[in-house]
């Protein structure tokens, strides 16, 4: 079962192409029934443990294993591509072009990423991690615009650089430990006497899982991704991909690092930037995509929170706050993949009926729409935290569990204290931007007239099946609000039995909700109508000059990394017995490079004559003629090597130095 679940999808995605080579129709509808199959077959793994080896593979095996918490997420990702696959059907049904490749890439990455799930050791995670950072790259280029591009080769980039900072990182490990087996890491790591080697190789697993997360500062492929790639991607994007960064980093943490304080306090303050940084940015946002990427940002910054509260209370021996913060943490990973999936697809119906994402466009669109209204409102309410629904009892476990810390551990008391204020307000502004975006959708008019009354004139937004999908996916809001239900997934998931007395509705825990909806009303009265709002339109007051790919990661790349090589490369120049090494290397590089670059061009050749086979520009009009396309084709195959295969390379140096650089800050 083991092996159809990880192979299966992939040998699928080969059947979806040759089938829909003949019959589109026949394609969408194998790929529905395929998906729906991986679900049942997901299912049967939920109460057993299994295993599975491929010896042999790179000087090891690869290992797969299920047990309560992998499980739960195989089940999980299996259920957000049949969602996503079933509600694709309508979605792309007045589109044709590249829908071959999509579903070929879709049903890769579903397997890649069952892979990482049920992975039995840090290498097996590693390979299919790295398989599912290619794959996802079609969904986010698929619209094959300019904005899509650039945002595709900005998550390719940083899925590669940091996919080598976290294959060192693993060497490192390997090296020190003797092993990557989840079974046996705990145990040689208490025994290892090199802690600052394995703290070095620590931070660069944590950059390397963290950027597929969204973590800060490696988050800015995130808000860019997700508004350019169809809603069932983003979907998929925001509730399973991010996760699979975010399962790297705790199966790390809990074999390797859960007593190592210095540990855990990093990952705690990287996760309360991300948290309240993600929550400004939805906040700002006047894209509906974009709001609900940068809320995925900030509810992973909640998720790695519980992360290092779990290391850092895990070290202080309090075993009750331990219970808090894992349960926590393990459950909302699976409230917000569900929610994400339920509000990803509401985004992607707005998109198929008005083609918009703009608030001020799309405004009061939905009034009239009960059924979509409602489905909406149960994911809201989700990831709001508001009490009987799902997002607020793992909030509140993740809340008291940062409570618990700050009591017992002295020398961080004020700290923690600090981080509980900014938990509780980072919570206010995720109810403030979720009525924000409902209020503008559900409940206001259109500040034209004309156009409110054709919204009002459309009552039908979607067909049977997209309407029961979403439907049924919106019941767990609700099914997993219930303290008896979620008590015993986080049991199931965790196998700690001291979750089963927690209580959720307790006054004490009922208050930390009360005072961050509290927050997030005022926040969106004070903030939202007011400052957010100028001439009755919703404005973006986050500066552009801010964004940190802009600011910070283009300009190192393209010109102080050159600037400073080619100071070192001059003052190694002067040097007489340098400089012969010096020319020797620079006509290797330019031999290799060359080779390099003629194999880039021959690769991007191949892929365009099969799986990205040439076809009319979308929008173009009109046949060019032969030279016209030679000329077309030419200029946007060169064009992007030549302005991004430097950028790649600089983008593998930069992941050197960020290895050289954490062993040489731990050593010190």
């Amino acid at each position: 079962m083991l092996a159809v679940l990880v192979f299966g999808p992939i040998l699928c995605g080969i059947l979806s192409y040759l089938i829909g080579r003949k019959k589109e129709t026949f394609r969408d509808i194998f790929v529905i029934l395929a998906t729906a199959c991986f679900l049942v077959l997901s299912l049967f793994l939920w109460s057993g443990r299994y295993t599975w080896q491929i010896p042999g593979i790179l000087a090891m095996d690869l290992t797969f294993t299920t047990d309560g918490f992998r499980g739960a997420y195989a089940i999980i990702t299996a259920l957000m591509w049949a969602g996503t696959s079933a509600f694709a059907k309508e979605y792309f049904a007045e589109e044709r072009e590249g829908l071959n490749r999509y579903w070929f890439f879709n049903l890769v990455t579903l397997g890649a990423t069952e892979g990482v799930m049920l992975s039995g050791d840090l290498m097996t995670a590693f390979i299919f991690f790295e398989i599912l950072s290619f794959t996802s790259f079609t969904w986010v280029i698929h619209e094959e615009t300019k904005e899509a591009i650039r945002a595709g080769y900005t998550y390719l980039f940083i899925a590669v650089t940091f996919g080598l900072v976290l294959f060192m990182g693993l060497v490192i490990l390997r090296h020190e430990l003797g092993t990557l087996s989840f079974a046996q890491l705990k145990e040689a790591a208490a025994n290892c006497p090199n802690k600052k080697t394995i703290l070095a190789a620590g931070i660069c697993v944590l950059l390397g899982f963290g950027a597929k997360a969204g973590m800060y500062p490696l988050h800015v492929w995130l808000p860019k991704a997700h508004p350019v790639a169809p809603s069932p991607a983003s979907a998929l994007l925001s509730g399973i991909l991010t996760k699979v960064g975010v399962y790297g980093i705790l199966m790390m943490t809990m074999q390797v690092f859960m007593e190592d304080q210095t540990f855990g306090l990093l990952v705690l303050i990287l996760g309360v930037i991300t948290m309240a940084l993600g929550a400004v940015l939805a906040l700002c946002s006047v894209n509906l995509k974009r709001t609900l990427a940068c809320s995925s940002m900030s509810q992973i910054g909640f998720i790695l929170t519980g992360v290092g509260m779990m290391v850092l209370l895990s070290a202080q021996g309090e075993e009750e706050g331990v219970v808090l913060a894992t349960s926590g943490l393990m459950l909302h990973m699976v409230n917000h993949s569900l929610i994400k999936l339920v509000l990803f697809m509401v985004a992607g119906v707005v998109v198929m009926n008005l083609h918009q994402l703009d608030l001020n466009q799309i405004r009061g669109w939905g009034r009239n729409k009960t059924p979509l209204k409602i489905m909406f409102l149960l994911g809201a309410l989700g990831i709001s935290g508001m009490p009987l629904f799902n997002g607020y009892i793992s909030k509140t476990l993740l809340h008291e569990g940062i409570v618990e810390g700050a009591h017992a551990i002295g020398y961080l008391s004020g700290m923690l204290h600090a981080v509980e204020w900014i938990f509780l307000i980072s919570g206010g502004l995720t109810f403030a931007y979720m009525l924000k975006l409902f209020i503008c959708l559900f409940a206001e008019k259109n500040t034209d007239v004309k156009i409110q009354r054709q919204f009002d004139s459309d009552q039908k937004a979607m067909n049977g099946l997209s309407t029961v999908t979403i439907g049924l996916s919106s019941l767990f809001m609700v099914i997993l609000g219930q303290p008896a239900v979620m008590k015993r997934l986080a049991f199931h998931m965790t196998g700690m039995e001291e979750i089963m007395h927690f209580q959720a509705f307790s006054w004490t825990n009922l208050k930390g909700g009360l005072i961050s909806l509290g927050i997030g009303a005022l926040v969106y009265v004070v903030i939202v109508r007011h400052l957010l709002m100028r001439q009755d339109q919703y404005i973006n007051i986050w500066p552009q000059k801010l964004d940190l790919e802009d600011l910070i990661y283009r300009p190192l790349m393209t010109k102080i990394l050159p600037a400073v090589f080619g100071t070192i490369a001059s003052v190694f120049g002067e040097n007489k017995i340098l400089r012969p090494l010096c020319k020797a290397g620079v006509w290797i590089g330019t031999f290799f490079g060359r080779i390099l670059d003629s194999s880039t061009d021959a690769v991007i050749v191949f892929l365009r004559k099969t799986v990205m086979r040439e076809r009319k520009v979308r929008g173009e009009e009109g046949h060019p003629g032969l030279f016209g396309t030679l000329y077309r084709e030419s200029k946007d195959t060169v064009g992007p090597i030549v302005s991004n295969f430097t950028f790649a390379m600089m983008m593998t140096c930069i992941g050197i130095l960020i290895v050289l650089l954490a062993i040489i800050v731990t050593e010190v």
